[in-house]
Order: structure tokens, then C-alpha cells, then sequence
């Protein structure tokens, strides 16, 4: 009998201890192994962007992956003319994730530069049908990151009392939803200059920390390199404990819910010019036009590409 009752002690301690923690570590992307867990895109780009993704040798050869002192560089060439669109590296995860996840980005560099459209995202298949995140987003020479969700019709956040930082710009997500650009989805734009490009890289980076679940929606923040929480830093994220988002989702019945996002995998990419950089490039204060920019220029791209020093998912 005592045996028993001890027995069923530590199965309780247990159980309250992981409970008590929230979000387990799932996967850890970093450093030397960072890539084996990517598999690099080499398709035509989807965006139309003036831009050749290449394999992982391709890239290694060409130096547009490296892992420096524990932090893995993905860049664009920047050292050759390109006539048939500049050379850069697009990798998805071989692991989606699913109904719970907390995804944390630590950065210290992002891609900056007239015609760069860089962009830290999850997506799932079949798309639009198992939704997009777009977590670091925008191009150019902007200033401020823009956070995007992209979904099949019926997922609308318009009427939803919102808690965030950020400016919401559009409240459907709907690729197709009338009333707004093609393919806006339901966006939210930063309104500190350190979210995104110069700003941002100016502070040596710091952590996105993007939260999915059924009960709270979907939420990102940016703590800059010098106000990451403690938590964060030693393992047990607590995102109820986090000021507030930058932007936020909040799942609702007749709104929105965790059904329109499942099997999302991560992605990091560089694409130049295309559906979006390429059509406001007139109005960037970018010189030339954005393809003849980005071809004859591999000289402007040295400060194109990331520099991470890991990717974690919680679940």
C-alpha cells in the first residue's frame, strides 16, 4: 500500500511539474546541425521574384551558407552580375507543426537593401487551404515589420477586440477577400523602427517569439537584444508573463479559428523584386528599375542576408 501511494505521488509530482512548465522543447535548430533540418527550395519563386534559389552545395560552394562562430549566415551572391535574377537560398523545415506551437526566432542580422523582399514564415500545405504566418516581412528599404496571416475564406479578425502594439492594416485573411488587395491577407504593422531592417540589425537583433493555440489565437513579439525575457534565456518560455504583442490573433468562434492553420512548416527565405518589392519599388526611393537594380548591382547585396543564432519550437 505504501509503495503504491508513493508511487502515485511522483506520478502526480510529475504530471504538476509539466504542467507547470507549459511549453516543452520540441526541436532546436542551430549551429552546425542548423541545416539538416531544412531542405532547400529550387523551384521557379512563387512571388515571380528576380531570383535563382539554389541547392545546399550550390550554396556552400558559393558561400551562401556558413556557420560563423555558432551563427548560420544565409545570404545572396553579392559578387555577381545576374541576368537571369540573383543568386539566394530558400529553406523549409522537414518538421510541420501543428494545433500548439511556440516558435522562437534569436537574430542578429536580417536582409536590408533596395529590391530585397526577406521573409521569416510558416506555411502549410496546399496552400491557402492550411494557412500561412509571415513573421518577419516586408521589402525595400522599409523600416517597419509587417506580421501577416494568409487563409482559405472565413477566417476574419474584423469586430474582434485586439490587444497589440502593432497597427492593424487589413482584418481578413482571406487570400481572395473583397475589399483588399489580392493575396493581403490580415496584416499588422510594427510601430518601432528596431522590428525590421536597418533598425533592427543596428541592435544586433533579438527574439520573435510566435505563439499558436486553439484558446489564444495566434501572437508575435520582438524583444530586442537587451530586453529578451529571462525565461526566454533560460529555457522555460512564458509567453502569459510577456508584455504585449506586437500583433495579436485571437481565435473566435465565427471569426477565426486553430482549423484554418495545421501542418506549418518554417521557412526563411530571400527573394528580390517580384509581386511585392518589384511593385512599389517606383515609390521605395530605390534607384533605376528593381530588376536592373538587383542584376547589375552585387555589390549593394553585401548586407543581404541573416544571421541566426537559433530557431526553437515549443509545443
Amino acid at each position: 500500500m505504501l509503495k503504491s501511494v508513493i508511487t502515485s505521488l511522483l506520478v502526480a509530482n510529475l504530471l504538476f511539474a509539466s504542467s507547470a512548465q507549459g511549453w516543452v522543447l520540441k526541436k532546436t535548430y542551430q549551429g552546425s546541425s542548423f541545416f539538416d533540418g531544412f531542405s532547400f527550395f529550387t523551384d521557379a519563386d512563387p512571388t515571380h521574384g528576380f531570383v535563382q534559389y539554389v541547392d545546399k552545395s550550390t550554396a556552400q560552394s558559393a558561400g551562401l551558407i556558413s556557420t560563423q562562430g555558432g551563427k548560420v549566415i544565409m545570404r545572396a551572391d553579392n559578387t555577381t552580375v545576374s541576368a537571369n535574377g540573383r543568386r539566394s537560398v530558400r529553406i523549409t523545415s522537414n518538421d510541420a507543426y501543428s494545433n500548439s506551437a511556440l516558435v522562437l526566432l534569436d537574430l542578429e542580422h536580417m536582409p536590408v537593401g533596395c529590391g530585397t523582399w526577406p521573409a521569416f514564415w510558416m506555411v502549410g500545405p496546399n496552400w491557402p487551404n492550411s494557412g500561412e504566418i509571415d513573421i518577419i516581412e516586408n521589402v525595400n528599404k522599409a523600416t517597419l515589420n509587417q506580421v501577416t496571416l494568409h487563409t482559405k475564406q472565413g477566417c476574419s479578425f474584423a469586430g474582434v477586440s485586439r490587444t497589440q502594439t502593432g497597427t492593424t492594416l487589413t482584418d481578413n485573411c482571406d487570400v481572395n477577400a473583397a475589399g483588399q488587395a489580392s493575396n493581403a491577407g490580415c496584416g499588422v504593422q510594427a510601430t518601432n523602427t528596431n522590428t525590421y531592417g536597418d533598425g533592427l540589425n543596428n541592435i544586433k537583433g533579438g527574439v520573435y517569439a510566435t505563439s499558436m493555440t486553439a484558446s489564444q489565437g495566434i501572437q508575435v513579439w520582438f524583444f530586442p537584444r537587451n530586453n529578451i525575457p529571462s525565461d526566454i534565456a533560460n529555457g522555460n518560455p512564458n509567453p502569459s508573463s510577456w508584455p504585449t504583442p506586437l500583433a495579436s490573433f485571437p481565435f473566435q468562434s465565427g471569426h477565426c479559428t486553430i482549423d484554418y492553420f495545421n501542418n506549418l512548416q518554417i521557412v526563411f527565405d530571400l527573394t528580390f523584386c517580384g509581386d511585392w518589392a518589384g511593385s512599389v519599388y517606383g515609390s521605395s526611393g530605390c534607384p533605376s528599375t528593381c530588376n536592373d537594380y538587383v542584376q547589375n548591382n552585387p555589390g549593394a547585396f553585401s548586407n543581404a542576408y541573416w544571421s541566426v543564432n537559433y530557431v526553437k519550437v515549443y509545443q
